[in-house]
């Protein structure tokens, strides 16, 4: 078994090291090592003089030594902790660990709380994958740069090819909403994708429950809830009965309605626990008080506060113990969660109802 590259490997590995080498990664199909220096591109064909995967095992030990200082190849504890926290990694070592064509040191740079905004432009290089965009999209420091502008438009390219991978959507509006990179038009196409598969709704009744796109009309007696000053009832009936409260409150019953997964399911009610904060986080005598002091003021509203009642009493936990003894899903799961969800629905058609 020969263990060193061929002399043509051997002699284009030692040029490239004496390059300012930003990033490597391997093409194995084409058995190509790539390389992007400071004037561009630069590429590598590769000549086995074995089973490629052994060669390719060798290649990868020399970039390592020659990057890390580690003869032995890619240390291979790097595996154990690359999704958990890097803090301690240097901007310097990150920048190490992208010349070693490891598509799993790639993820820990991806990973690493001290990622910059070149880092990901060659991580991004290296390997341009969904996951990928979505975890630098989470960074602060790359929603304000220009990459964080190509990533939400390789996501939103890309969204397409979810079908029905319904965590997949859930993860990906909601870290392109998080970016704040979209435009008025790309939020409101991804919104409009929900009418084919509602979990493209969740995300955003999570993180922009008061800024929905394309608000439905207010309910017609709007103008007639009292505006009592610290009163949690007041509050939560005039955001109810809002075009924007109404928008809320009709998509998170189509979700409801026909969820696919559990987690479909505990987002949604996750959301709208957050929506009814203003009642949930009452002690119980200050919520009679207030509920009282608003019927007072406008009777006709009873019924509309016995439905924030039940809308604020359900949150994930609510179908926890049904959820802790099925993985069941479509509509095996929907039959199971109909005592929770069938009140829910109830409550909001109650909120909805023109008077």
């Amino acid at each position: 078994m020969n263990d060193e590259l061929s002399p043509e490997d051997e002699l284009r590995l030692n040029v490239l090291f004496n390059t300012e080498l930003k990033a490597v990664r391997i093409d194995e199909s084409t058995m190509t090592l790539w390389a992007l220096t400071p004037r561009g591109e630069a590429s590598v064909p590769l000549k086995p003089t074995e089973r490629a995967d052994r060669y390719l095992k060798r290649v990868r030990e020399q970039l390592s030594g020659h990057a890390l200082g580690s003869p032995g190849g890619y240390p291979v504890h790097l595996t154990r902790w690359t999704r958990q926290s890097q803090s301690g990694l240097s901007v310097q070592h990150l920048a190490q660990l992208l010349l070693i064509a490891e598509e799993e040191a790639v993820v820990a740079v991806v990973h690493s709380p001290a990622l910059t905004e070149e880092l990901a432009r060659y991580a991004w290089w290296c390997m341009p994958t969904i996951e990928n965009a979505r975890l630098m999209l989470m960074r602060d420091v790359v929603c304000r740069s220009t990459i964080g502008r190509m990533l939400a438009e390789y996501l939103i390219e890309n969204l397409a090819f979810l079908h029905e991978d319904d965590v997949g959507i859930l993860d990906t509006v909601a870290v392109m909403l998080y970016s704040g990179v979209l435009s008025d038009a790309e939020r409101l196409a991804i919104w409009r994708r929900g009418g084919s598969r509602n979990s493209y709704y969740v995300a955003f009744l999570e993180l922009q429950s008061d800024n929905l796109p394309g608000p439905r009309a207010a309910r017609t007696d709007h103008p007639s809830v009292p505006q009592l000053a610290g009163n949690p009832y007041s509050t939560m009936l005039d955001k109810a009965l809002s075009g924007q409260g109404q928008t809320f409150l009709a998509t998170t019953g189509l979700v409801l309605e026909r969820p696919e997964i559990q987690e479909v399911v505990n987002h949604t009610l996750s959301a709208l626990a957050n929506w009814c904060a203003p009642l949930r986080q009452l002690d119980e005598a200050t919520r009679s008080a207030a509920r009282a002091a608003l019927l007072a003021a406008a009777p006709q509203f009873e019924s509309e506060c016995d439905a924030l009642d039940a809308l604020a009493a359900a949150d994930a936990d609510s179908v926890r113990p049904i959820f802790l003894k099925t993985t069941a899903i479509g509509s095996l799961m929907r039959r199971k969660i109909q005592p929770v969800v069938t009140p829910l629905l109830d409550a909001i058609a109650a909120l909805r109802r023109q008077p």
